[in-house]
């Protein structure tokens, strides 16, 4: 049975979910962060997901990458699969801009801003314009 890694759950918050992944935002109000989480018991690296889910997977990572980068108008997508700290599979969907604190660094390192309650709720309204109804999605997708 799928259970999500305790310190992504600590570190995020749900949105939605994929038919394949569940995805969170990053509590970190710098960066539009998302990550995509497969719900697949035990699997720490890509090619551990059979070819079906690692298709799908894919899909849906480059989905969110382009809806990510067209509602947030980014300079730059940075997606990755560290597993350093959280070896549970989860891809990071980052949205970047030249004149971003970071730039032209990696965002880890940084000190995170939690969110607000008024930007978090403004963040949930602007993803869910971005990832429900804005444009067609070639799969379901349910927000939460």
């Amino acid at each position: 049975m799928f259970s999500l890694h305790p310190k992504l759950a600590q570190d995020t918050f749900l949105i939605g979910d994929f038919p394949l992944s569940t995805c969170r935002l990053m509590n970190d109000m710098q960066f539009p962060w998302l990550i995509l989480v497969p719900r697949v018991p035990q699997i720490t690296e890509l090619y551990e997901l059979s070819q079906q889910d690692q298709a799908q997977f894919l899909r849906e990572s480059s989905w969110l990458s382009s809806q990510l980068a067209r509602i947030f108008r980014a300079d730059k997508m940075n997606v990755a699969a560290l597993g350093n700290q959280v070896s549970q599979l989860h891809f990071h969907h980052i949205v970047r801009y030249q004149n971003d604190q970071a730039w032209p660094n990696p965002v880890w390192g940084n000190r995170s801003v939690d969110y607000t309650v008024e930007a978090l709720a403004r963040m949930r309204q602007t993803l869910m314009l971005a990832l429900r109804g804005q444009s067609e999605m070639p799969f379901d997708w349910k927000m939460d």
